[in-house]
């Protein structure tokens, strides 16, 4: 079996290589050529640790695996990461597993694509300031990817705990230095949602980190932070008044609490929806009709996402030798 680590992937897929991944995987589940079960959730202790197992097949490509997730809020406290996972590729022809990635990397790597999809397809030409609410290894890589589909010229990052954002900037620092110079910090949220073009959502907060009123005319909000129905980072009069586009409407209303809050409350109907990001795709959905328009994509994760880019990763580091050979027999 063949191990990939966090550097190997790196030296394999590039953001922008992701971001063209994760499009194609979209394109894949708009046309029904992927298999996607609604993850399985393990609540290990409630509100603060659970495990997420995520199994995907897309046979156009082709690809079979699964992705094991673990979120522990509390690792934050033991100078430990609060996600980590890893990947494991199957052989579609014989069910033999071929291959065992870094999740955590990938998961970081793919989510922040997505969220570059969304800021190419949905994101106004001009935007220049980005803020990212949300200072953990998800932030990271949410910044990487809005920068390489749009010419940020400034990056604000919100954070609670100035550890968090001194770990954010190493982490920057060794990844993608080409964004220190543009970035900086702030516990002052609406001061920087004011100021965005571009935000990021990347927190597991059960109540809203911003207000409506905050968000001006013609901003890109992309929501990837929140994964329960409990969760919720937008506030549902600023769902209300957006374009929402989806990663798949589907598992969204299972999982979205940026969702599922409002309509539950009425705030809105599920015809509020626009459609996914697979619509917006192949452009059978126009996502943003004028420069005036606030459009919001939230995404809850896919395993689709995860099998494009680890797929793509495994036949290059078997063409160019990279990684290790592990025998389990």
């Amino acid at each position: 079996m063949l191990a990939l680590s966090k550097r190997d992937i790196q030296n394999l897929i590039s953001m922008g290589d992701a971001i063209d991944l994760v499009k194609t995987a979209f394109y894949e589940l708009r046309e029904g050529r992927a298999v996607v079960p609604l993850r399985s959730s393990v609540e290990v202790a409630p509100g603060s640790a659970t495990l997420l197992l995520m199994p995907a097949y897309m046979p156009g490509l082709p690809a079979l695996g699964f992705k094991a997730v673990s979120i522990f809020q509390e690792n934050a406290r033991r100078g430990l990461p609060t996600a980590n996972a890893m990947v494991c590729m199957i052989d579609p022809q014989t069910g033999v597993p071929v291959a065992l990635l870094n999740g955590a990397y990938l998961t970081a790597l793919r989510t922040g694509a997505v969220t570059g999809a969304s800021a190419q397809l949905m994101a106004r030409e001009d935007a220049r300031h980005l803020v990212v609410i949300g200072a953990g290894t998800q932030g990271v890589t949410q910044a990487a990817a809005v920068c390489s589909v749009r010419d940020i010229d400034k990056i604000t990052v919100v954070y609670r705990r100035e550890a968090s954002w001194n770990s954010y900037r190493d982490t920057i620092a060794e990844d993608w230095p080409e964004l220190s110079d543009r970035m900086s910090g702030t516990d002052d949220v609406e001061r920087a949602v004011r100021e965005a073009d571009v935000v990021c959502l990347a927190t597991t907060s059960r109540t809203p980190v911003f207000d409506d009123a905050w968000v001006k005319e013609g901003t890109h909000v992309s929501g990837v932070g929140s994964f329960t129905p409990q969760m919720q980072e937008a506030p549902s009069d600023f769902v209300a008044r957006s374009r929402v586009i989806l990663d798949m409407k589907e598992h969204a209303l299972e999982e979205a609490g940026d969702l599922i809050i409002p309509l539950r409350n009425g705030v809105i109907s599920e015809d509020h929806i626009v459609g996914e990001l697979g619509d917006v795709v192949v452009g059978s959905v126009v996502p943003r009709e004028n420069d005036t328009d606030v459009t919001f994509f939230k995404s809850v994760g896919n395993a689709v996402q995860d099998m494009a880019v680890a797929n793509a990763a495994v036949l290059r580091a078997q063409e160019q030798g990279v990684g290790q050979q592990i025998d389990l027999g």
